[in-house]
């Protein structure tokens, strides 16, 4: 799978920092602005994506030991309203600001970093035993709507997590139906339905899959991901797809997000957002099994008498 990456990205060979900045402002304290290792900050992150982020954290905890950075994780909707009520100044979520909540902040003027590190997939989830292997966007679309023919039933982490939430807009309904959704409490339950109800349908974060913990690893393995076909004229409608690294990076697999830190305070959390959009962070995304926004370069060691 990487090898194949290495083709798609071979032209890769230095990684910029994509930042954005908003209602750029003197509010950031100068000392502060400059304490990019050091200090404490707190971070709210969509708990949909914990793995990626636990393992981002503890790299940098481990080469920054005087930085500490408390993690608290949220459904999505519970974090963005910290993020905008100003209880939190740091978010890590699965979608970008939307052209009325960059305007709150300009109103405020406030400055607000806004940084891409990778890209992730909702992962729609069977039991390994499953014949029901196969979905199409359609009758995602379908289910969400209540009008599903096949009796599917889609099982959420969080009635206000992100993965509601994007196939609510993909579905462009406001509420989910009466009949054929429902929603537990964390991906880790999700998961565990699935193992323990062979006919469901779990909808997770790509990463939980892929970055099991010791605790999940054995759950995890009794669940397979299902091949997913786009609507028609789309990409990824010609066939079903599965989530990994190289159906992210070539766009092909249709339920495809990016993921987002956001940043209101500079200091700590520039800092973090640099790591985790720098070489290591992103060397970091690229084990996890999710794709990097850029790839890391390749380091070739040739040895000695073997370039002519």
């Amino acid at each position: 799978m990487i090898r194949n990456l290495k083709r798609i990205f071979s032209g890769s060979a230095v990684l910029l920092i994509p930042v954005v900045f908003f209602a750029c402002s003197g509010t950031v304290n100068t000392k502060e602005a400059y304490n990019y290792t050091q200090g404490s900050a707190k971070i709210v992150v969509d708990e949909s994506l914990a793995p990626i982020v636990d393992d981002q954290w503890q790299v940098f905890h481990n080469s920054y030991p005087e930085a500490k950075i408390e993690m608290v994780y949220l459904p999505e909707t519970s974090a963005l309203n910290l993020l905008l009520t100003d209880s939190m100044k740091i978010a890590i979520l699965s979608d970008t600001l939307t052209l009325e909540q960059k305007k709150h902040f300009q109103n405020k003027q406030q400055s607000v970093l806004v940084n891409k590190f990778a890209i992730d997939g909702v992962s729609l989830v069977t039991h390994r035993t499953s014949a029901d292997t196969l979905i199409t966007v359609q009758e995602i679309i379908d289910i969400m709507r209540g009008k599903s023919l096949k009796g599917r039933d889609l099982v959420f982490d969080n009635a206000n997590s992100s993965t509601v939430r994007y196939l609510k807009q993909l579905s462009e309904v406001q509420n989910l139906p009466a009949a054929g959704v429902y929603a537990l409490k964390s991906n880790p339950e999700v998961i565990r339905y699935v193992q323990d109800h062979p006919g469901a349908v779990g909808v997770v974060g790509m990463n939980w899959m892929e970055q099991p913990d010791s605790a999940m690893a054995p759950v995890v393995e009794q669940l397979k991901y299902m091949g997913v076909k786009n609507l028609p004229g789309k990409p990824g409608s010609d066939a079903f797809y599965k989530p990994n690294q190289t159906t992210l990076a070539t766009g092909v697999y249709p339920l495809m997000r990016s993921l987002w830190l956001i940043n209101c305070s500079g200091g700590l959390g520039t800092g973090f957002a640099a790591f985790i959009a720098g070489e290591r962070g992103q060397r970091i995304v690229l084990r996890s099994g999710l794709m990097p926004n850029k790839l890391p370069p390749r380091e070739i060691i040739l040895k000695k008498g073997f370039a002519k």
